[in-house]
């Protein structure tokens, strides 16, 4: 049993690490009288976040917000992991500029089958119920979501932002895409939400939750946490499996660690802070030997890239990432394993590399070779209307990706 100066000192710890890399906190104060209560009595309190299954794999950027479910879990937090299974057939409309593709019901399905897979490697499965909102949403019928609609005016709808540019700019808005907010914020009603977790681009969709809580006269309102946007490769755009620039959970630990060490020394710190297990002090202590010359940045990127390989596969995969990547990248050979494709001869170079994933299109092929990122056999070449005739080539763009082409 605590002290209640102990609870007070442990509250107060955990509420650092709950705040850690956080963008915005509404009803901070109601999180840490859940958190007191936890070590006072043990009473466990509700967290939700949602995640819509448009996609089958996970990345680092949905890892920010597992990582901040987990946390809530060392100090209480019962999460509830709501696969929106229901809502990702609409399309969630934050940040979009025009209405968005509606997913297949056998889409979602599979999306969701692979998301449950993947969330284990991250949250604490003892302390995690995985919840799909079909479950109450197709009971609502008709006439609950006429009730649910009357909740909230199209004035409230239009002060969203990216409602409201698009109204302004004479860009369509569905019906549809006003019901997705009242959705997710129903979601909350449903199952009783202390506090929601979303990403700062969600902020208007979690205040929805908070609204309708009240609205069905639950005796809480429940706090919200949004959390950053986590940049690309790339630096500046958010990750994106449709951009190119993100490192998934699912990935080829070589490739995983590759990717981490690929990222800039000042985007580094903000992985640091919202994807590792590291403790606020440690993270302090290496900046300051980063700054004060007695650690090399390339050192705490190492660290990094070892600690997620770890965490998605274990320690021996992750030194064996460690040894590939200075196989490659350090010592300048070539990787153990690359993927081989088959071509007929007279196959345009800018082909080649479209099809075989080392670049997103012919145009960004024909761009990366006029910068000089494309080697054949070790050889740099810059002819981007290159033929490649009958025999085996080993190609290359820029320092991590490769292809075994076989030209029959």
């Amino acid at each position: 049993m605590l002290s209640p100066q102990e609870i007070k000192e442990s509250t107060k710890q955990a509420m650092l690490e709950i705040k850690r890399g956080a963008s915005e906190f509404i009803g901070e104060e109601y999180i840490a009288s859940l958190v007191e209560r936890f070590f006072t009595t043990g009473e466990r309190f509700i967290v939700k976040a949602g995640f819509d299954p448009t996609a089958p794999d996970l990345h680092l950027g949905h890892v920010v917000l597992l990582s901040k479910l987990a946390t809530f879990q060392r100090y209480g937090g019962d999460v509830k992991f709501l696969i929106g299974d229901f809502t990702a057939t609409i399309g969630d409309p934050s940040g979009k500029t025009q209405t968005r593709k509606q997913l297949s019901r056998e889409e979602v399905e599979q999306n969701a089958a692979t998301y449950k897979e993947q969330v284990f490697k991250v949250l604490d499965s003892t302390h995690t119920q995985v919840c799909f909102n079909s479950t109450w949403i197709n009971a609502l019928g008709i006439t609950g979501l006429v009730q649910l609609t009357a909740q909230f005016s199209v004035a409230r709808m239009l002060e969203r932002d990216d409602f409201t540019k698009r109204y302004r700019e004479n860009l369509p808005i569905s019906i549809i895409e006003f019901i997705y907010p009242l959705l997710q914020g129903y979601d909350s009603v449903a199952l009783n939400c202390d506090i929601e977790l979303g990403g700062n681009d969600q902020k208007f969709n979690l205040l929805v939750g908070r609204t309708l809580q009240r609205a069905y006269g639950l005796a809480k309102e429940q706090s919200v946490l949004t959390v950053p946007l986590l940049e690309g490769l790339d630096g500046v755009q958010k990750m994106s499996k449709s951009l190119g620039n993100y490192i998934g959970v699912t990935e080829k630990p070589n490739t995983m660690y590759a990717k981490i060490m690929s990222i800039s020394d000042v985007l580094m710190w903000k992985y640091y802070e919202l994807l590792s297990s590291k403790s606020l002090d440690e993270l302090q202590s290496l900046r300051e030997g980063v700054e004060l010359g007695s650690l090399h940045p390339k050192a705490v990127k190492q660290a990094l890239a070892f600690e997620i390989t770890a965490r998605f596969y274990d320690e021996s995969v992750a030194e064996s990432a460690q040894a590939e990547f200075e196989k490659v990248f350090a010592q300048k050979e070539m990787p153990s394993e690359i993927a081989t494709r088959e071509f007929d001869s007279g196959v345009w170079i800018c082909k080649v590399l479209q099809e075989s994933g080392l670049c997103s299109s012919t145009s960004q092929a024909r761009r990366d070779i006029q910068a000089g990122a494309l080697k054949i056999d070790q050889q740099k070449i810059v002819d981007e209307n290159l033929k490649l005739t009958g025999g085996e080539y080993i190609i290359q763009i820029g320092k991590r990706r490769f292809l075994r082409a076989i030209i029959r």
